[in-house]
């Protein structure tokens, strides 16, 4: 999605080769459907998936999101089967913080069809980026309190980098 998208990967991983894939208001059919374009000619030994958020925006449900999410598995396993899939789970925004039950239902839908995946990888964005009020943290986002401030990012770098390390593609 556009969180992808804006991310700086160069500054944030510059000891790894990133390609960034993401394109704003992108769903997770569209990672699916665009797969053999985005994904797959590169041969990545790592790739990091978000998605979702938009697509509950659209009133897709968790178990769409999930269903969306094991589609992309089954497009990219057989060209990648030893491929590791970071899956950054739906993070809490200020802006749809109303559809927050959703989001944490579908991560955890997609956190367990993970379960049957020894290549899958979930990483938990949601607790570091709430406040003790139990809210997201204002600093984490810019104005449109969607996407994430620099501050933010930081925390997405260090919840991604140790599943890159020894990834040299």
């Amino acid at each position: 999605s556009s969180s992808i998208r804006l991310w700086k990967l160069a500054e944030s991983f510059p000891d790894r080769p990133c390609l960034n894939r993401g394109f704003g208001g992108s769903q997770l059919h569209d990672a699916v459907r665009y797969a053999d374009r985005l994904v797959l000619p590169h041969q990545p030994r790592v790739i990091v998936l978000y998605a979702g958020d938009n697509d509950l925006a659209q009133q897709r449900t968790p178990e769409q999101v999930r269903d969306d999410y094991r589609a992309f598995v089954a497009k990219i396993r057989p060209t990648l089967p030893e491929a590791k899939l970071v899956w950054i789970a739906i993070k809490p925004s200020p802006k749809r913080w109303a559809l927050k039950d959703a989001a944490i239902k579908a991560n955890a839908l997609v956190r367990e069809a993970q379960q049957s995946d020894p290549h899958a990888v979930y990483v938990d964005d949601w607790t570091p980026l709430l406040g003790d009020n139990g809210r997201p943290r204002p600093e984490l986002y810019v104005k449109d309190e969607l996407h994430l401030s620099p501050a933010g990012y930081e925390i997405w770098t260090r919840l991604v980098r140790s599943h890159l390390v020894g990834n040299q593609r």
